[in-house]
Formats: C-alpha cells, structure tokens, sequence
C-alpha cells in the first residue's frame, strides 16, 4: 500500500511538472514566436508553479533530502544528534500543527475568490499548503515515534535495504 500511495504521489508531482513545463513552451511559443503572450499561460504557470513546489515538499522529496543546514549537527556525538533531532521534529511539527487551522480556515474563505485571468477558485490554489503541514506533522510524529522506539537508524549511518548510501 505505501509503494502504491509513493508511486501515485510520484505520478501526480511529475504530471504537474510536465504539464507546467507544456504552460511554459506554449507562454514562450506565443510570446516569441507569435509576438502574442498569453494571459492565461502566466497564471497558469506560477499556480502550476506552487503546486510542484510544495506537492513535492509534501509527498514526493524523503524527509532526510531536504535542504538542512547540519554542519554543526554532523560534529556532535550521536546521542546528542538524537536529542536535537527530537527537538526539531517537535519544533517543526509543533509549528505546524498550530499553523494548520488558522491556514486551513485561511484556504477555505479564499474559495470565495478566484484568480484573476483564469478564475481558479483561490482555495484550489492553496490547497497544497495544507497538504504540505499535515505533511509536516505526520512526519515529526513519525520521527519522534522513531526516536522514542530507538528506531531511528538514520542516526547510527545504517542503511535501509531500499537505500543507497551516496
């Protein structure tokens, strides 16, 4: 089941870069070749654009690929890394968790308004930013349930058996 819902997540991340990439060539082709530009394309580009962002944030990039700042992280002994592990995803998690109704009731009141070329109802717009903090919660949930269980081995260097170490 989880390879099912990684492959349909992968699938829909991908469909929306593609498709974005076709706005793009078609913005570009009407622009430059025609002398034309579309309204349309532009709009479509940059919801196009928030939605590869942060679907990808959300489902498609594995937690430890994202960009981490962890030179000082790095030099400490590993039970201190669990620590501060601990407290990141507790921070981060926390934060969203708060951040989440307020965004959510945020979402649903812009459902009243639409962008302006295409008139996209503004809560389809956004909508992924909920589904980038539920991402965040479930998986600050998931790596203080790691941490807690001792199961953490990202910590000890180990490698899962579907990983390769670069």
């Amino acid at each position: 089941m989880r390879r099912w819902l990684k492959r349909g997540a992968d699938a829909v991340g991908g469909g929306l870069f593609v498709l974005l990439f076709l706005v793009f060539l078609v913005q570009i082709t009407a622009r430059f070749g025609f002398n034309q530009p579309l309204p349309w394309t532009d709009e479509l580009a940059v919801v196009l654009y928030v939605w590869v962002i942060l679907w990808s944030t959300a489902f498609v990039v594995p937690q430890r690929e994202h960009v981490a700042f962890d030179l000082v992280y790095n030099a400490m002994p590993a039970g201190l890394r669990r620590v501060f592990r601990g407290l990141a995803a507790a921070l981060f998690g926390g934060l969203a968790l708060w951040a989440l109704p307020a965004s959510w009731d945020y979402i649903r009141f812009m459902a009243r308004e639409g962008t302006p070329v295409l008139g996209l109802p503004f809560m389809a717009v956004f909508m992924p930013f909920a589904f980038m903090l539920v991402s965040v919660v479930a998986r600050s949930a998931f790596t203080l349930w790691r941490i807690v269980r001792g199961l953490d081995h990202e910590l000890s260097g180990e490698v899962k058996s579907d990983e390769v170490k670069a």
